[in-house]
């Protein structure tokens, strides 16, 4: 095969079985595009060149193994830098946490490692994860590699920039609010944002626990639907450190499971007005589905204005009380745009009565979403309402242009529900950035999403990449 810094998994593992090129040559290859790249970008705060060597050597020694052995077997993984990894700095974008280095790798770390995968490196974030733009004081700001002055996005922007440069195949984020999707959708790669509990959050940091249970979740992100779908496979699972883990099986969807699948494009009041390519890419990935026989109709899903006030009483108010005792004493330490949010979401101060009252509307929310949703199991949408901001443009400012509790809603709401939504490209702006649409599914049908996904992508047609990073 021809090397290529943007083949995918599935192409990897064919050429390494047939002895076309070795995990050493890819692994360099990549390595040495993250170094390329490194002034320009700036998406990762740690390369581990010398174990990722060793382990491709190692890789090598032991021969090629089936795909259902090692399914990632060589490929190059990056991580988001606020999930463990053994000996690895993991700083989550603050200098608070500039010093941790975890002693033992996180669930999915060490699965992604038995199924044969290559850990580079991992990537930038903003500070405590808490923004939709990557920048913080520890490592700067990450750029998109469609265009350099806009952002990466955020949380997981650095794994963003990371994928859609070619630097590695695929990676893993995060997302508490779209944190996977936005970035995805802002750099013109895929990602899936699963049921809380699919995939193991131990060791992630801030830790999946009470009032971040339901909110945050792990997911991969790729170039391609299939990619997405097998760094979830190897992924998933139950583990006791997730309080929500659940030994879900795994499904596959023929192309006759899914004809005459009900699909709704998602209406609601409480959506802000996306601008008219965005909302063009969701009816593009509309028709592409009305004529592979899914049955398309408009959706309007009662209660999202309920949803989207209370998604951001929890990331707000609820987690800003909780960074507030973790910032005592170090507030000269903390970034803009960390500071920002802290001071417009930490007033006034919550009463145990708003606690409980929000915890159990947000159960009668999701359950009342899931009703709603019963003979229309997936809804399409955009991911935010534009394409990628410039850098600084983001804010939390209520009435600014680009306050991320208006252009951010179309995906903070599965975030307080609990369901699964990917990313996939499909568009571009009149400026050339990427256009995502959002794939979106009932708990726990994960599987399902994937599978619309990838019919979108394939009437699509093949990936494009970032034309300016040679």
């Amino acid at each position: 095969m021809t090397l290529s810094p943007y083949s995918s998994v599935a192409d990897l593992t064919t050429a390494f079985q047939k002895k076309e090129v070795s995990p050493l040559e890819i692994l360099n290859l990549h390595l040495q595009r993250a170094e390329n790249l490194r002034s320009r970008l700036n998406a990762f705060v740690h390369v581990d060149g010398e174990n990722a060597r060793k382990a491709a050597a190692d890789l090598e020694k032991s021969g090629a193994l089936s795909t259902a052995q090692k399914p990632l077997h060589g490929i190059p993984v990056s991580i988001k830098s606020c999930i463990d990894v053994a000996g690895w700095p993991c700083p989550a974008g603050s200098l608070l946490r500039k010093n941790y280095v975890p002693a033992q790798n996180a669930p999915l770390v060490a699965r992604l490692k038995s199924a044969g995968a290559i850990l580079i490196g991992n990537t930038n974030t903003p500070e405590f994860l808490m923004n939709y733009e990557t920048n913080n004081l520890v490592s700067g700001k990450t750029s998109n590699p469609w265009n350099l002055a806009k952002s990466s996005g955020g949380s997981s922007g650095g794994e963003s920039a990371s994928i859609a440069s070619g630097c590695s195949v695929a990676g893993v984020g995060s997302d508490g609010g779209g944190s996977v999707r936005v970035p995805a959708h802002f750099c013109g790669i895929c990602a899936l944002k699963p049921t809380p509990g699919r995939i193991p959050s131990t060791g992630h940091f801030p830790a999946g626990a009470g009032a971040f249970s339901w909110l945050g979740t792990v997911g991969p992100m790729a170039r391609t639907v299939a990619d997405l779908r097998t760094l979830f496979h190897v992924m998933a699972g139950p583990d006791s450190g997730d309080a929500l883990s659940a030994p879900v099986a795994s499904r596959n969807f023929s192309a006759q499971q899914l004809r005459g699948l009900r699909v709704g494009i998602l209406q609601s009041d409480a959506l802000c007005c996306a601008t008219a390519e965005t909302t063009a890419a969701v009816e593009k990935a509309a028709t592409y589905l009305q004529n592979q026989s899914f049955a398309v109709e408009p959706f309007p899903l009662r209660g999202l204005d309920r949803a989207i006030e209370l998604w951001w009483f929890f990331f707000g108010p609820v987690v800003a009380h909780l960074f507030r005792q973790a910032v005592a004493s170090r507030e000269a330490e903390i970034s803009p745009m960390f500071r920002e949010y802290l001071s417009l979401a930490d007033q006034p101060p919550i009463t145990l009565d708003q606690f409980i009252s929000a915890c159990a509307n947000r159960d009668l929310l999701r359950a009342e979403f899931i009703r709603q949703m019963h003979d229309v199991p997936i809804l399409l949408s955009p991911v935010s309402t534009a394409p990628a901001f410039a850098h600084g443009q983001g804010t939390w400012r209520p009435g600014d242009p680009h306050c991320y509790r208006d252009t951010m809603r179309y995906s903070q709401w599965l975030n307080l529900a609990g369901f699964p939504g990917a990313s996939v490209p499909l568009a571009f702006s009149a400026d050339g950035l990427p256009i995502g649409v959002q794939i979106i599914g009932r708990p726990h049908e994960d599987e399902l999403v994937l599978a619309v996904a990838e019919c979108i992508e394939q009437a699509r047609g093949p990936w494009q990449a970032p034309p300016n990073l040679a």
